[in-house]
């Protein structure tokens, strides 16, 4: 379901804004999610007014950066090259929580992101290592870049800010702050773009994007997650930019080159070198 994100960045160009169809998702997903944990939320109202400051940092990072700006970026980048380059978001993660959560670290999980990053930057530079002064920079890859390390940046904050709500009620309140955050930058966007229409196909992109990599995909992690484990539903999200890159090349149109088919092979195995737990001794 993560991939339909992919379809749908690469569809909205001329359709609708980048910033206009994040807002329209993460508020759509958020009534949805809202209406499913309504009375948990009224219950916890306190606590999350209390600490609303968080719920707007992690709608910047999950639903501005990593939301707007994927679909931003898309408008001169590949949607290949959004899978692959995001798809080493895990490996900074690894490296968030040894640095600033002070959990262990292993030469393994060095190797690994090492190995991921070299993956991310053999994409970035369509594999020209040899010609670095004539590759051509392109700003959606940047970024993609910027949103990779904001989803890290997310996933670390949820761990370090501790919650009574349950994931659903707090992903809701997460999407509320994401829209507040949204909302002035969708505004000064539909206001001067030339394309300030709305029309069919924008309500649908708006509402696929909410409900398949929104909360379809949620509640399809968590199914899974109870079904299958832990584990292995980790283990399964490796092959996310491989159905990512599958995608776009079905359904899109694009090329695969071989700067992705060696990007992929250091970007995968370095995510799971870095994922893996230091041996206790």
């Amino acid at each position: 379901m993560w991939s339909v994100n992919y379809v749908i960045a690469k569809t909205a160009p001329g359709v609708i804004s980048p910033h206009v169809l994040a807002l329209g998702r993460w508020f759509l997903a958020g009534l949805i999610l809202a209406a499913l944990s309504h009375r948990e939320l009224w219950r916890e109202r306190r606590h999350t007014l209390k600490v609303w400051p968080q719920y707007l940092v992690l709608g910047t990072l999950g639903m501005l950066i990593c939301g707007a700006w994927v679909y931003w970026a898309a408008e001169t980048t590949t949607a290949i090259n959004i899978a692959l380059i995001y798809a080493a978001s895990p490996v900074l993660i690894t490296l968030g929580a040894v640095l600033g959560l002070k959990e262990r670290f292993s030469w393994r999980q060095g190797w690994g992101v090492a190995l991921a990053l070299l993956g991310v930057l053999n994409v970035v530079v369509k594999g020209q290592w040899a010609t670095l002064s004539q590759v051509v920079w392109v700003l959606g890859d940047g970024l993609v870049v910027f949103a990779m390390v904001a989803w890290a940046a997310y996933a670390l904050l949820l761990k370090k800010w501790a919650s009574p709500l349950s994931s659903t009620a707090r992903l809701a309140a997460t999407c509320m702050g994401g829209s507040l955050v949204l909302l002035p930058f969708a505004l000064t966007e539909w206001l001067t773009t030339q394309h300030a229409t709305w029309s069919g196909m924008a309500s649908w992109l708006v509402i696929a994007a909410a409900l398949f990599p929104g909360v379809g995909a949620y509640w399809a992690y968590g199914f899974c997650q109870k079904t299958l484990g832990a584990s292995r539903v980790a283990a399964s999200l490796y092959m996310g930019p491989l159905y990512g890159s599958l995608v776009a090349w079905l359904f899109l149109g694009e090329t695969l080159g071989w700067h992705h088919a060696v990007g992929a092979a250091m970007i995968l195995p370095g995510i799971y070198l870095a994922s893996q737990k230091p041996v206790t001794q």
